[in-house]
């Protein structure tokens, strides 16, 4: 079959199967041809986020991480144990992402390129894979490495690559993909790779759906006997061990969902109109942000809720109709709707939107997009040449269509490479932030540091309150050692703010009943905050008998303490921090 025709054609079962055993897929030197053009592109669109020092989480999962920084036989066993101490650190179960850290803390230490680089490899093993599974599915070899080149440089990927700690993100769809395209021929492979994916970041779910949309369609071929039934319920079963760890873990660490809106239709209006915004997002890039803050949906006639009923009646439609025809497109339908679930607000968490969360839901929404234009191309063809167009006239418009998408595929790459300066410093994303949601905390915020540089004082207290009122002080910096805060901290006011943020953190934690090595510490760093000494040392004493390897650290701690209970003069720094 000619290439043009491959393209124009809508292939049998058979015809897809002889596409997935073609040169393309078979062949290594072809997948590594693709992941190293993905990788130098990559490298050319991030090239200023490369020096980018570790940022927020970052410090958290690899910098202060006493699990990461010394991998001995007992931390190994504390980051494999579902029920160990490793994931009180970062809150979560991903024993696969934080091996993954303990070897890059061997390689490249404090020295943050080496980092950023692995984020990118793993960026171009996805745009590849991706590819990969596009061809699987009966896409055009063309148009299929267009699809790639548009989830490659979307701008709204930049935050799950340049920023290092997000590695979990790339890594995890890295396996979820894999999984994906094993489960064909190799299903016991695909399961293994799906359990490592949900090992590293539990989003990777999406791919349990998407599998088992996929053997659906594929009933009488190649990957869609019982036998890969079989092996989806493994699938199925990985999910359940995983969710339920993941679950202990959350319950454990204390970080249960905050509460929704308390009336139900403004909860669900807020849903739709993410959902409005990341579908916008991904078509155009419109809207990408650092740290979004999308206010609750008050108005019945908010654009973004509006335009949300159209667009999900019109999604549901193609899924229903694409299932019943057993078509893979809707896999990628379903694959998509089963990435954006968790991110929905359906239960509500800190940290609403996010462009790293679109990382997960773009494949699902390309993939559905190019298959469905593969679908419509005939009955377009034959629209215009029924109106007696000239085939010169119509290979005119279908070439007016392929420049079209390059031109928005090098407006992305230019508008990624403009983001990627963002992550050189942490006030640049604060400020991008500021600017697109200017009533965010963030927001508050940066006009708080702005008003200390022009002298005033009493209107950055205002405004940093403001920021606490917006935001919870799980969110809230640690204003008593922000350096761009130093102005302030002799000031009655600003001491009984701080004040008040350390008693929100002790009663959090008296509701949770805070009980680890990590979780005490933190609350004797309230105490300490607060001037309660003596319930610092307290807590800190119960958190060394405890036993782990934050014990050295906590003794250092406590001696602070005790010395600045006893009236010696101490830094400003408090333990914890």
């Amino acid at each position: 079959m000619a290439p043009e025709a491959e393209s124009n054609a809508q292939p049998e079962p058979a015809d897809r199967n002889v596409a997935a055993a073609a040169e393309p897929i078979s062949s290594p030197r072809w997948f590594l041809l693709l992941f190293a053009a993905f990788a130098l592109g990559g490298l050319g669109v991030l090239l200023s986020a490369l020096s980018g020092p570790f940022i927020s989480d970052d410090f958290l999962y690899i910098h202060r991480n006493p699990y990461v920084q010394s991998l001995s036989l007992e931390n190994l066993v504390a980051i494999l144990d579902p029920t160990g101490p490793a994931r009180f650190v970062t809150g979560n179960y991903a024993p696969v992402h934080m091996l993954v850290l303990a070897g890059q803390w061997g390689l490249f230490g404090r020295d943050v390129l080496g980092y950023h680089v692995f984020n990118i490899a793993l960026h171009a093993l996805n745009c590849a894979l991706f590819v990969w599974l596009l061809l699987s599915s009966g896409i055009s070899r063309r148009w299929a490495l267009l699809g790639g080149a548009f989830f490659a440089f979307h701008p709204a990927n930049v935050e799950a690559v340049a920023w290092i700690f997000q590695s979990k993100t790339a890594l995890a769809l890295s396996f979820s993909l894999a999984a994906l395209l094993a489960h064909r021929s190799r299903p016991a492979l695909g399961t293994t790779l799906f359990a490592l994916a949900m090992l590293t970041k539990s989003a990777a779910i999406f791919a349990l759906p998407m599998a088992a949309a996929l053997t659906w369609a594929r009933r009488g071929e190649v990957g869609g006997g019982t036998r890969h039934w079989i092996w989806i319920a493994g699938w199925v079963l990985v999910f359940a061990l995983c969710t339920a760890a993941q679950i202990d873990s959350v319950l454990q660490v204390g970080l249960a969902p905050v509460p929704g809106h308390a009336d139900v239709w403004i909860h669900l209006r807020t849903i739709a109109a993410i959902g409005t915004r990341y579908l916008v997002m991904a078509a155009s890039s419109y809207g990408v942000s650092a740290f979004h803050e999308p206010a609750p949906v008050t108005s019945p006639l908010d654009p973004w809720w509006l335009a949300a009923l159209p667009a999900t009646a019109l999604l549901a439609w193609r899924t229903v109709a694409t299932l019943r025809a057993r078509s893979e497109e809707a896999a990628y339908w379903i694959g998509a709707a089963a990435a954006f679930a968790p991110v929905s607000q359906v239960i509500p968490f800190y940290f609403a939107m996010a462009d790293r969360y679109l990382y997960f839901i773009l494949p699902g929404l390309i993939g559905g997009a190019l298959l469905w234009g593969r679908e419509l191309r005939p009955r377009v063809e034959a629209a215009l040449a029924a109106r007696k167009l000239a085939p010169r006239v119509r290979e005119g418009l279908d070439d007016a269509a392929r420049i079209a998408f390059v031109a928005l595929i090098l407006f992305f790459a230019l508008h990624a490479a403009g983001r990627a300066g963002l992550w050189q410093r942490e006030i640049l994303l604060l400020v991008d932030s500021a600017e697109n949601y200017p009533e965010g905390g963030t927001a508050h915020y940066v006009r708080a540091v702005r008003a200390i540089g022009e002298g005033e004082a009493d209107q950055a207290m205002v405004e940093l309150r403001r920021a606490v009122d917006r935001r919870s002080y799980h969110m809230v910096r640690p204003f008593h050692i922000d350096p761009w805060l130093a102005p302030l901290r002799k000031t009655p006011a600003f001491r009984n703010l701080v004040h008040d943020i350390a008693g929100m953190q002790i009663e959090y934690a008296r509701e949770r009943g805070f009980s680890t090595q990590l979780q005490l510490r933190g609350v004797a760093g309230a105490h300490f905050v607060r001037g309660e000494y003596g319930e610092a040392e307290r807590v800190l004493e119960r958190a060394i008998e405890r036993g782990g390897p934050l014990t050295p650290a906590l003794i250092e701690d406590l001696t602070t303490v005790r010395a600045k209970r006893a009236g010696q003069p101490q830094g400003e720094e408090d333990p914890g921090r």
